[in-house]
């Protein structure tokens, strides 16, 4: 049996938050002058050359690619299919429903914070630029924040790939009865790992069109699966049951840690919003709609999430059976018994691809994350790392991330419970990084000195100290124990792995980043300050260092 029981063992008011919907006057920039003197630069060129680097990418996304790159991302229909059986076992229905609605609120809230700094500094360099920006005379935050995000991105992306494996391998089963062996799922994750690298290095305008594509395919695909359950389903469970009903396979006694482990699923399945601001630079008028992608992913998710959650809620044939199923993928237990073999070969087909979708864009995040590194020399073969294809991707950083995802993807020949371990660090690496740039407007509420045209005006710091309550209390939850009594078997070996990235990126800083990174390096010569006007008639410099 190679199943992934667990991927642990694997937002305000309306005026103020919202503001960024208005159509605002561009930045007015003084001092600012390009290369092609007497052409007017794009509104985002602008702000990015306001903050020091060179346009490199042509801006070829759309609002509609950018969402869906964060849709695409966050995965919703995948990564509520892949970790069902988390919440399912820890909290059982009601957990999986409340967990569900609890979670995406402050999700939707960490969102709001994210887009705010977004609007401001939109660079690919994302979470770890903008630590950069917020707080730079600590060069250490920023360069920690991206190195350990970036290795989240590429350790997320070989999750999703292999994931993709386990849904074929459920697809064969389930149509043929074979069950395959690991080394036959860790080959194919391999082929579709390199599958992501080459879709990755066609370049920005393919990774458009798929995120475009996924979008339709997800809402799609949940309204067919949704529609087919509850159509074919023998029994439907009674609302009572959906909503009150709490199941408890981890041998805790304490119900409401139960429910709170269940958390863990809704968490997981709402990752990756801030992949928007990966793409910054190759988005028009990114300083508005990357923000907007962020927020809006999460939105989305949300509400699609929770319609796919209660079919399969009032579904479900036998708790039992997807805790004892054979298949790589347990949630392919419950449609066999609710649909029967044709529809479940159909559905989880719809499921396979979208997942994907999402995996292809972790590395493309990861890809963006080491050019961006790279060029503040926070990142070691800058040349190679910056390199850029006739299709403007930065492909070393791409096949870097392939070479990785296939090498971490042989763990799973070895051990399950080490492989489950190493994405399972993936997720709470992704939380970590999200803590700094929260951390920094929480505690140095004066560290955003420019404001973008999206912004949550007076309720900045309050949302601002929610989402680091809520993010802090999730990276202790996601490293402890799922299961008691606590045995090697079913230890949450998460903490193991963190640690070790932790180590390793503390190893680099210590005895290279040190001496080599100082934040961010200036690329556009000819701009030395820009000057943000607000609306307001007031100004303020900021030096680009």
């Amino acid at each position: 049996m190679h199943t992934l029981k667990s991927p642990t063992t694997l937002s305000f008011r309306a005026k103020p938050v919202f503001r960024c919907l208005q159509r605002s006057k561009s930045p007015n920039i003084e001092g600012a002058t390009g290369d092609a003197s007497g052409l007017e630069l794009a509104e985002s060129d602008k702000r990015l050359m306001e903050l020091g680097y060179k346009p490199e990418f042509r801006r070829e996304m759309s609002l509609f690619g950018v969402l869906g790159l964060s849709f695409c991302a966050i995965g919703i229909l995948t990564g509520s299919s892949a970790a069902f059986q988390t919440g399912l076992f820890s909290g059982g229905p009601l957990g999986l429903f409340w967990g569900w609605n609890i979670c995406s609120l402050f999700m939707l809230l960490i969102a709001l914070s994210q887009a705010e700094i977004c609007s401001a500094f939109p660079t690919m360099g994302g979470l770890y630029f903008w630590v950069s920006k917020l707080k730079p005379d600590l060069p250490i935050l920023a360069y920690c924040t991206g190195w350990i995000y970036t290795i989240a991105m590429i350790l997320t992306g070989t999750s999703g790939n292999l994931t993709v494996a386990l849904f074929i391998a459920s697809l064969a089963e389930v149509g043929s009865g074979r069950t395959l062996t690991r080394v036959e799922i860790a080959a194919m994750a391999w082929g579709v790992n390199i599958l992501s690298g080459v879709i990755n290095t066609i370049g920005t305008k393919a990774i458009g069109k798929m995120s475009t594509f996924n979008i339709w395919w997800t809402l799609g695909g949940t309204f067919v699966l949704a529609i087919t359950l509850l159509v074919k389903a023998p029994v439907k469970n009674s609302a009572e049951f959906v909503f009150t009903d709490l199941e408890n396979f981890t041998g805790w006694s304490s119900k409401g840690f139960v429910v709170l482990l269940g958390f863990l699923q809704a968490v997981y399945s709402l990752e990756g919003s801030e992949t928007a601001g990966q793409v910054a630079e190759e988005a028009k008028r990114a300083e508005l709609l990357a923000p907007i992608a962020i927020v809006g992913s999460i939105l989305g998710s949300w509400i699609i999430g929770l319609a796919y959650m209660l079919a399969l809620l009032f579904s479900v044939q036998s708790i039992t059976n997807i805790q004892t199923t054979s298949y790589a993928i347990p949630i392919a237990q419950l449609y066999y018994d609710a649909v029967g073999k044709r529809l479940t070969l159909m559905c989880l087909a719809v499921i396979c691809l979208a997942q994907f979708m999402a995996a292809v864009t972790a590395f493309t995040a990861s890809s963006r994350l080491c050019y961006a590194l790279a060029r503040d020399n926070a990142f070691p073969a800058k040349g190679a790392f910056m390199a850029l294809n006739r299709y403007q991707a930065p492909y070393v950083g791409v096949w870097v991330s392939v070479f990785v995802g296939c090498v971490v993807s042989c763990a799973y020949i070895g051990s399950i419970i080490a492989f489950n371990a190493i994405l399972s660090s993936a997720a709470i690496a992704v939380m970590l990084s999200y803590l700094q740039p929260i951390a920094i407007r929480v505690f140095w509420p004066s560290s955003l000195k420019v404001r973008g045209p999206f912004h949550l005006g007076k309720w900045s710091w309050t949302i601002n100290a929610i989402s680091f309550a809520f993010s802090s209390f999730i990276c202790v939850l996601f490293i402890l124990p799922t299961a008691f009594p606590v045995n090697e078997n079913n230890m949450n070996y998460a903490v193991v792995s963190v640690g070790c990235i932790i180590l390793i990126v503390a190893s680099t800083w210590v005895f290279w980043g040190r001496f080599r990174y100082t934040g961010p390096v200036l690329t556009n010569a000819n701009v030395h300050v820009g000057r943000i006007h607000s609306k307001s008639g007031s100004s303020s410099d900021e030096k680009v260092e």
